[in-house]
């Protein structure tokens, strides 16, 4: 099993930038593919970006791309998520969600291990 942590959550004002970290601890981190997943009030959750086990692939929704930047540092158990360009509609509680597999899930119901999600919030 793996737990999860989020970190980095906050107030900004659009246009704004914030990075989020989530650090992994219990199995081999280099094991899971790693993802970020985001719920808005009232609304699913629903993918954000994705990346692989090594780090060579990684994947984007639409609404996010060249905005957001994922990246993994498998020596220090721990993903980020560069937000840039910020914008009011991408408040949402955010979420780290990690699964051992060689492929790069990105649907919700393909993670198994889940952290508490940190808020961002973007001001207009």
């Amino acid at each position: 099993q793996v737990q999860l942590v989020e970190s980095g959550g906050g107030l900004v004002q659009a246009g704004g930038s914030l990075r989020l970290s989530c650090a992994a601890s219990g199995r081999t981190f280099s094991n899971y593919a790693m993802g970020w997943f985001r719920q808005a009030p009232g609304k699913e959750r629903e993918f954000v970006t994705a990346i692989s086990r090594s780090g060579d692939n990684t994947y984007y929704a639409d609404s996010v791309k060249g905005r957001f930047t994922i990246s993994r540092d498998n020596a220090k158990n721990t993903i980020h998520l560069q937000m840039n360009s910020l914008k009011p509609e991408d408040t949402a509680l955010y979420y780290c969600a990690a699964e051992d597999s060689d492929y790069v899930p990105v649907f919700v119901y393909q993670y198994n291990y889940w952290g508490q999600g940190t808020q961002v919030t973007v001001s207009s």
